[in-house]
């Protein structure tokens, strides 16, 4: 079978890095950027990062984006950016000439010389952004997912969207092995959150259920968009955690995140869940969320 993940599931075919990046001021191309080996990003995983998702030209959600971010900067005591991170953007769309697909803004700690755990009172930090051509609504949200369920190993805060992504790294590496093209992280049982996006299940009643936010998952902002819009519509959402055994029984399940937008998960460790293809009310969750962003609905005529 193909193997997808949430980051690049659409293939390398459909999926390409701009040429323009953004390097601690100016834009470089992206063969000539280049960061200290002293880097704390790089030697002690001390740095956050963003994505914000571009459609038809237009970033999606981008103040809830730089929020979090600053959050997350905030926390990890990097202070933020004296930047214009608007503009920035939409000189990075324009550059690579970006109508669909992601931004990516990374920022460590810097270089404050010779490794040190302490380091600094304060940091400069280095600020790295570039750009991937992507299609967001691609085949994965039509098809759907297949996914292994995986021992959450991560650190305690993981609210914050930082770049200690080993666990989630070896999560894909798994899923891969096994066959499948996700990987659904649990601990005692209950779940988390998927390897990189927030996860959503559908009981025997119709209602939608997704974990409530803490440090234990990433408060995700198409997870937090969704909750606007679906309560409106008259979905019942319970923001609760729920057991393995939950998702196993229950009639669908979802993903949500700015990569891949709403993607179906179809099975759990080879088991079917529900029907086992995309869900009537997986399909109505995807055109809520695709008409806020502007899709041609009447475009995907698998919906």
């Amino acid at each position: 079978m193909q193997h997808r993940d949430l980051e690049s599931a659409i293939g390398p075919q459909r999926s390409r890095v701009g040429t323009w990046v953004f390097l601690n001021g100016k834009f470089v191309h992206g063969q000539d950027a280049t960061v200290s080996v002293n880097d704390r990003g790089f030697l002690f995983a001390h740095a956050a990062y963003e994505v914000t998702a571009v459609y038809n030209g237009k970033l999606i959600d981008f103040d809830q984006h730089m929020a979090r971010l600053e959050r997350t900067l905030a926390r990890i005591e990097i202070a933020a950016p004296k930047l214009d991170f608007a503009q920035l953007h939409q000189e990075m769309m324009e550059r690579n000439q970006l109508r669909e697909g992601l931004i990516y803004v990374q920022v460590t700690a810097g270089d404050p010389g010779p490794r040190d755990y302490y380091g600094p009172e304060a940091f400069t930090p280095t600020v790295y952004m570039f750009a991937t051509h992507k299609t967001l609504i691609s085949d994965v949200a039509r098809d759907g997912l297949t996914a292994i369920s995986y021992e959450d190993t991560r650190w305690q805060r993981r609210d914050l969207k930082t770049t200690q992504l080993l666990t989630q790294t070896l999560a894909y590496r798994a899923a891969r092995r096994a066959g499948a093209d996700t990987a659904i992280l649990h601990e005692d049982g209950m779940v988390t959150e998927a390897a990189s996006a927030n996860l959503w299940i559908v009981d025997s009643s119709g209602a939608l259920i997704t974990r409530n936010l803490s440090a234990a998952l990433l408060p995700g902002i198409t997870r937090g968009r969704l909750v606007d819009l679906l309560g409106p519509d008259g979905y019942r959402i319970e923001e609760r955690a729920f057991s393995l055994d939950e998702l196993r029984a229950a009639t669908e399940a979802f993903t949500s995140s700015t990569g891949v937008v709403i993607a179906p998960v179809l099975s759990l460790d080879e088991t079917p869940i529900g029907s086992g293809r995309p869900g009537t009310v997986t399909r109505k969750v995807q055109s809520s969320y695709y008409r806020y962003i502007g899709a041609d609905i009447a475009a995907l005529t698998w919906l």
